[in-house]
């Protein structure tokens, strides 16, 4: 509301360049329909281009916020101008050419528009930005507005030059605070390799018969100059060793260094979930702009009600424009040289969705990556560096490292070159030799500790001994309650768990991690349950109920027998309705109740 204020505001005041930075996530896409609609109805502007980069870009618009102008707003496409329509919604690609007869922008008087809205304006090559300013050149006389959330890349600064000073900037920090965003916790995972360097013997051949340097390669060098086969496929298990310990349909995001290593990773991370690909081959996909397969796949990877594809490997076409909600998940396995990129990259995960239980999201970082939370300039006010005179360009030279991607690895020994553009050494083995967690602090700070001192800590704030811990568990008779309150200190047990590195029960993670207690997985404890004497009593259906509950917390856990709902989920509902289940088979809610507090006796004895 405060943009669209000032937005308008200004306008109405003679303003005609204004800049708006919102961090992803927040509605700039709406913000500029309300900008739009508000100027509009007035009839203070009458007709109206918005431009965007990438069809997703084009898509969403459309069918979300600006379905409201009906059939006063067209897209266009196909290189097809009709000037009857008042919003008109374009790509920028769409509107330009290499060639005169391509720049249909042209087609329109310079008059023709009142506003131009320009979106992700920081984004494109030196290419794209000459199109999109080509295109505000020629609509001088219009009002024209920027959104972006990352205005600070050293290729692009020069649009604060162009729109000047933003009007208004919402950030991610502040988005989280006031709830708007999607807070995030932090695995950092370090690889020996990556520590300590590879150096290969000198002249020994590679997998494809190119002769090893004899040098020192660090992290950045990794599936850029050369690729570590078994580094790739640790990361994918890891991957899916958390997706297990927690949830195998969450989606995830995978970034990597170029499209070639996008595609090893989704071969790798296929390996991994071999169960999963036999019946859904699309569970995991490469989306790349270079792979047209991939990029069919792009809707249904962001739309929250497909299920698949689940985990998306890509190295540039998710960073910036896609509204994935539902990414619960974040990888990075590619060298972050630029804060623009790293929100970018971040900006995949803070949508909320809380009618798809996405409250938070997980960053697994495998390149350092997370460090850049600790650069003061991370939520810092946007700063013009670059202010250019006279014939100076408008885009200054870049000076962030390039990494180029160069496609698929070479097929034979056929295609030897005197110097290839990747290495493929044979048989180096790469291990894990550490893992922390960060988390977010009162201050909004990063705080980085071993996720088992974390945690242990944060018990041992609510349960000062063990024993106070195991009164307190035996006592309540909704578990749930104790293990969302130790998930609101700060207990991570998905992340536990994956570490663990077995499917554990609450209740054994946290006498484990805190009082050094040798843990049970959930089946051993079913097992355990059904020996005991408490069941003897009750006659053969309701003890087929018991089993089947016993059954559902070895598969489940807990929570999903500890309440009278779980009995309308199978395999439970076979036995009836909850009313029948109750009042017929066990006689009446209490002794019911008495029955699932004996189980869980049982199970924790």
């Amino acid at each position: 509301e405060v943009a669209v204020n000032r937005s308008t505001e200004a306008i109405v005041k003679g303003k005609n360049r204004l800049l708006l930075v919102m961090a992803t996530g927040t509605g700039k896409t709406y913000t500029a329909f309300q900008i739009i609609w508000r100027l509009w109805k007035a009839g203070a502007k009458k007709r109206i281009l918005f431009l965007v980069d990438r069809n997703i870009l084009a898509d969403q618009p459309i069918m979300n916020d600006f379905s409201r102008f009906g059939d006063k707003m067209t897209k266009i496409k196909h290189r097809q101008v009709d000037k009857s329509y008042e919003i008109y919604l374009g790509l920028y690609q769409g509107l330009t050419g290499l060639e005169e007869s391509k720049n249909i922008f042209k087609q329109f008087s310079p008059d023709f528009f009142d506003l131009v809205i320009v979106d992700e304006c920081h984004r494109g090559s030196a290419r794209d930005d000459s199109s999109w300013r080509e295109i505000l050149e020629y609509y001088q006389n219009a009002t024209q507005i920027g959104l972006t959330a990352t205005p600070k890349e050293t290729a692009d600064i020069s649009t604060q030059s162009y729109f000047g000073e933003p009007i208004y900037t919402y950030s991610l920090k502040q988005g989280i605070e006031d709830g708007f965003l999607a807070p995030y916790k932090v695995i950092r995972v370090t690889l020996d390799r990556d520590a300590e360097g590879y150096r290969p013997i000198s002249g020994q051949p590679d997998k494809y018969g190119h002769a090893l340097p004899d040098q020192v390669f660090t992290r950045s060098d990794f599936d850029r100059k050369i690729v570590l086969e078994e580094r790739t496929k640790i990361v994918a298990q890891k991957i899916t060793e958390y997706l297990k310990a927690t949830d195998r349909f969450q989606k995830t995001i995978v970034f990597c260094v170029d499209t070639e290593h996008a595609n090893r990773m989704r071969q790798e991370l296929i390996n991994a979930n071999a169960d999963l690909v036999h019946d859904h081959p699309n569970y995991v996909v490469r989306i790349t702009a270079n792979d047209k397969d991939g990029v069919k796949e792009l809707d249904k990877f962001i739309d929250p009600e497909s299920r698949y594809p689940v985990i998306a490997t890509t190295s540039k076409l998710l960073t910036t424009g896609v509204d994935a909600q539902t990414v619960h998940l974040i990888v990075i396995d590619q060298n972050i040289n630029s804060m623009i990129e790293f929100k970018q990259i971040i900006g995949r995960g803070t949508r909320v969705r809380e009618d798809y239980g996405k409250l938070f999201f997980t960053i697994m970082d495998f390149r350092g990556a997370t460090e850049l939370f600790a650069d003061p300039k991370f939520d810092g006010p946007a700063l013009v560096v670059y202010e250019p005179k006279g014939k100076d360009p408008l885009v200054p030279p870049d000076k962030d490292k390039v990494i180029v991607d160069y496609g698929p690895p070479p097929t034979g020994i056929d295609t030897i070159q005197d110097e290839p553009r990747k290495y493929y050494p044979l048989g180096v083995e790469v291990k894990i030799i550490n893992e922390r967690v960060q988390y977010l602090n009162q201050a909004g700070k990063l705080i980085t500790e071993s996720l088992k001192d974390y945690t242990k800590r944060n018990i041992l704030h609510e349960y000062a001994s063990l024993d106070d811990f195991l009164t307190a568990w035996s006592k309540s008779t909704q578990k749930e309650a104790i293990i969302s309150e130790l998930a609101n200190q700060g207990v991570f047990f998905s992340e536990l768990n994956a570490e663990v590195g077995q499917d554990l029960d609450p209740f054994d993670l946290i006498c484990h991690v805190a009082w050094g207690k040798k843990p049970l997985t959930r089946q051993q404890r079913a097992a355990k349950a059904r020996k005991q004497d408490y069941f003897a009593k009750y006659e053969s259906k309701a003890r087929e109920v018991i089993d089947a509950l016993l059954d559902k917390y070895a598969d489940q856990g807990i929570t999903a027998i500890d309440d009278i709902g779980d009995l309308t989920v199978s395999p439970l509902d076979e036995f009836g309705t909850p009313y029948e289940i109750v009042f017929n088979i066990f006689g009446g809610r209490e002794q019911y109740l008495t029955a699932v507090d004996q189980i869980q006796q049982a199970i924790y004895a």
